[in-house]
């Protein structure tokens, strides 16, 4: 399930990012790239020892945790190894899959990938976020302040910036629910209940769908 978040910061908390990132130490992002994706990572990126790096990435994991179309759809148990890219022009990032596990030792999962724009796309030329699909590639270029969520197992690529700088917040999730179609299905049950709810308070249904979506939680849950 691939999916975009609008304003998942508020204004306030960009500002803060950006103005962070401005004055920021950045070194060759081909220090966290897999052995493989080094030959086609051309970017920069915040070293994770800067002083304010931890500041930054608490305030990106709070905006995710605090989302409820973010933890419905993905149902995160651990997020993880968030990073901030900055891509001037001539760079790009060409295919790759992300790496399985993450977190050095820790042995984080990978299942979501999720890109969290921090540039307008008004001040940039390129730099489009490609995925590949079955049936085709498409292309992704948010708001500054916006998320595209993504598995972790699709190739995908960042196209050659031609004016200006992209920056953005990459990261990952270990989900509570390894299997994708099972996230998909509690998150329909979720999404249908919220609207019964919504319409007609706790009925009868709202009930059963409620006792299926724990039921299946609870059998799916790792």
């Amino acid at each position: 399930m691939i999916f975009s978040i609008d304003n998942i910061l508020s204004p306030e908390e960009l500002r803060f990012i950006v103005n962070s990132l401005e004055k920021a130490d950045f070194v060759d992002g081909k220090t966290t790239a897999g052995w493989h994706a080094k030959f086609v990572k051309n970017n920069m990126q915040l070293q994770r020892e800067a002083t304010y790096a931890k500041d930054l990435r608490e305030l990106v994991e709070t905006a995710l945790r605090r989302n409820a179309l973010f933890q419905s759809a993905i149902q995160p148990k651990s997020i993880h190894s968030v990073l901030f890219s900055r891509y001037e022009t001539g760079m790009s990032y060409g295919r790759h899959v992300d790496n399985a596990l993450m977190g050095n030792q820790e042995f984080l999962r990978s299942d979501v990938s999720f890109t969290l724009f921090l540039s307008s796309p008004s001040t940039y030329e390129g730099g489009e976020l490609i995925i590949e699909y079955s049936d085709g590639d498409r292309a992704y270029k948010l708001e500054a302040g916006s998320m595209i969520v993504y598995p972790s197992s699709t190739l995908h690529q960042v196209e050659t910036v031609t004016e200006g700088v992209r920056l953005a917040a990459v990261g990952w999730v270990q989900s509570l629910v390894r299997d994708a179609n099972e996230r998909e299905i509690l998150f329909d049950l979720d999404t249908a209940r919220r609207s019964i709810f919504a319409k007609e308070g706790k009925t009868i249904e709202f009930d059963l769908i409620s006792k299926s979506y724990a039921n299946l939680l609870r059998k799916w849950a790792e």
